[in-house]
């Protein structure tokens, strides 16, 4: 097994969208890179990247990856960006599909987190970076319990950093706004659908379709996880693209009252 020496990173859910753009990014800033998917062959190359097979869900198959990648050397940087989305009212989704959810979420960005730090601490250096979303800043009416996971992310990862700052780890967020990827289309459908949303569901679909079609390039996200791995000195939050600068700083300065009305006009909400 060849013995890394140089900038070592992981990036989960990287066979596509923002996870492969970052992989590609971070090579070329020239970090080793490992993706993960659940698919994955052990060992197999897709250009520069050399990818294992991972469920985040499992902490067997977390144990395992991590381990696989420590074993050559080292790790610099994690990217926890394994995750998917769930279309539809709050009340359209069991127990049951929103606990799958923070599973895959936030439990697998918390199991990932857990496994490299031992190793980043031992080091005295290393980054986890944690993809967040606009989402985690800002109410998304019909994406409540995506909306929860990245709340919970960004409370998560702002907490843990202050935690192990003092050992020479990161923790950072990446908040991407609406990127071109199959994220809409790979979103779950709710489980319990309900006749009493039917329609504004359809609506906000195509909505979120229109956004996502007109939304940043994935190298946009790409280029902010780049920066925070190897800013000299990192910033808690790296928004992604002109739209998610905009979005944070008009949550930070707009009274909420405006914010509120702003949010449901954008959704095409009754007033």
């Amino acid at each position: 097994m060849a013995v890394e020496s140089g900038r070592v990173a992981l990036v989960t859910g990287a066979s596509s969208g923002i996870g492969e753009a970052a992989a590609h990014a971070l090579v070329s800033a020239g970090f080793t890179v490992y993706g993960t998917s659940r698919r994955a062959t052990s060992g197999e190359k897709r250009g520069e990247v050399t990818f294992l097979p991972l469920d985040v869900t499992d902490d067997d198959s977390v144990a395992a990856a991590v381990s696989d990648v420590v074993d050559r050397g080292r790790i610099d940087v994690l990217v926890n960006n394994a995750g998917f989305g769930i279309a539809g009212a709050a009340e359209e989704s069991s127990i049951d599909q929103a606990r799958a959810l923070f599973e895959t979420n936030v439990f697998g960005a918390i199991r990932m987190s857990r496994a490299v730090l031992p190793t980043m601490r031992e080091q005295g250096s290393g980054r986890i970076i944690n993809l967040s979303s606009v989402l985690g800043l800002v109410p998304a009416p019909f994406s409540a319990l995506y909306a929860a996971t990245k709340h919970a992310i960004e409370g998560y990862s702002e907490s843990m950093d202050h935690e192990v700052r003092e050992y020479g780890v990161r923790v950072l967020l990446v908040e991407p706004a609406y990127t071109r990827t199959s994220f809409g289309e790979n979103a779950v459908a709710v489980d319990e659908p309900l006749p009493h949303y039917a329609q504004r569901r359809q609506a906000l679909d195509s909505l979120l379709a229109e956004a996502i079609r007109a939304g940043d390039d994935p190298s946009v996200v790409g280029a902010a996880i780049v920066a925070a791995a190897t800013d000299q000195r990192p910033k808690l939050r790296y928004p992604a693209g002109p739209l998610a600068r905009r979005v944070s700083k008009l949550r930070r300065y707009v009274p909420s009252s405006a914010f509120d009305k702003q949010i449901r006009k954008i959704n095409k909400l009754a007033a």
